[in-house]
Protein backbone atom coordinates (compact mmCIF):
# COMPACT_ATOMS: atom_id res chain seq x y z
CA UNK A 1 0.00 0.00 0.00
CA UNK A 2 1.57 3.08 -1.03
CA UNK A 3 2.33 6.04 1.70
CA UNK A 4 -0.47 8.14 0.19
CA UNK A 5 -3.56 5.52 -0.01
CA UNK A 6 -2.32 5.55 3.83
CA UNK A 7 -2.54 9.35 4.32
CA UNK A 8 -5.79 9.57 2.60
CA UNK A 9 -6.85 6.40 5.30
CA UNK A 10 -5.76 8.19 8.16
CA UNK A 11 -7.34 11.67 7.09
CA UNK A 12 -10.43 9.58 7.79
CA UNK A 13 -9.80 7.75 10.27
CA UNK A 14 -7.01 9.20 12.94
CA UNK A 15 -8.12 12.67 14.81
CA UNK A 16 -3.89 13.26 15.04
CA UNK A 17 -3.19 12.75 11.37
CA UNK A 18 -5.93 15.29 10.64
CA UNK A 19 -5.05 18.09 13.10
CA UNK A 20 -1.37 17.69 11.87
CA UNK A 21 -2.57 18.05 8.34
CA UNK A 22 -4.67 20.98 9.36
CA UNK A 23 -1.51 22.75 11.38
CA UNK A 24 1.11 21.45 8.60
CA UNK A 25 -1.24 23.23 5.53
CA UNK A 26 -1.83 26.47 7.98
CA UNK A 27 2.19 26.52 8.53
CA UNK A 28 2.60 26.59 4.81
CA UNK A 29 0.18 29.53 3.96
CA UNK A 30 2.23 31.21 6.61
CA UNK A 31 5.34 30.49 5.29
CA UNK A 32 3.61 31.43 1.69
CA UNK A 33 2.84 35.20 3.01
CA UNK A 34 6.29 35.81 4.52
CA UNK A 35 7.66 34.67 1.07
CA UNK A 36 5.83 36.96 -0.62
CA UNK A 37 7.52 39.98 0.72
CA UNK A 38 11.02 40.76 -1.25
CA UNK A 39 13.16 41.06 2.41
CA UNK A 40 12.29 39.92 5.86
CA UNK A 41 13.66 41.77 9.02
CA UNK A 42 15.35 39.56 11.33
CA UNK A 43 12.58 38.98 13.26
CA UNK A 44 11.13 37.61 10.13
CA UNK A 45 14.04 35.57 9.05
CA UNK A 46 13.78 33.97 13.02
CA UNK A 47 9.97 33.40 12.32
CA UNK A 48 10.68 32.11 8.73
CA UNK A 49 12.59 29.49 10.40
CA UNK A 50 10.51 28.73 13.37
CA UNK A 51 7.84 27.88 11.32
CA UNK A 52 9.56 25.57 8.68
CA UNK A 53 11.00 23.56 11.68
CA UNK A 54 7.30 23.25 13.27
CA UNK A 55 6.08 21.98 9.89
CA UNK A 56 8.81 19.64 9.49
CA UNK A 57 8.11 17.76 13.02
CA UNK A 58 4.49 17.98 12.14
CA UNK A 59 5.71 16.17 8.91
CA UNK A 60 7.82 13.77 10.52
CA UNK A 61 4.67 12.69 12.83
CA UNK A 62 2.92 12.97 9.91
CA UNK A 63 5.53 9.96 7.96
CA UNK A 64 5.78 7.99 11.57
CA UNK A 65 2.19 7.78 11.54
CA UNK A 66 1.68 6.25 8.15
CA UNK A 67 4.63 3.79 9.32
CA UNK A 68 3.02 2.94 12.53
CA UNK A 69 0.00 1.76 10.35
CA UNK A 70 1.74 0.09 7.48
CA UNK A 71 3.10 -1.91 10.29
CA UNK A 72 -0.15 -2.92 12.09
CA UNK A 73 -1.16 -3.73 8.90
CA UNK A 74 1.23 -5.69 8.33
CA UNK A 75 1.12 -8.04 11.89
CA UNK A 76 -2.91 -7.74 11.37
CA UNK A 77 -2.30 -9.39 8.40
CA UNK A 78 0.63 -12.27 9.14
CA UNK A 79 -2.10 -12.86 12.03
CA UNK A 80 -4.90 -13.85 10.02
CA UNK A 81 -2.69 -15.58 7.48
CA UNK A 82 -1.75 -18.75 10.88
Amino acid sequence: MKDSEIAEILKRENEEYRRLCEEHRNLEQILAELDKNKYLTPEEEIKRKDIQKQKLAKKDRMAELIREYRKLKVQSERSHEK
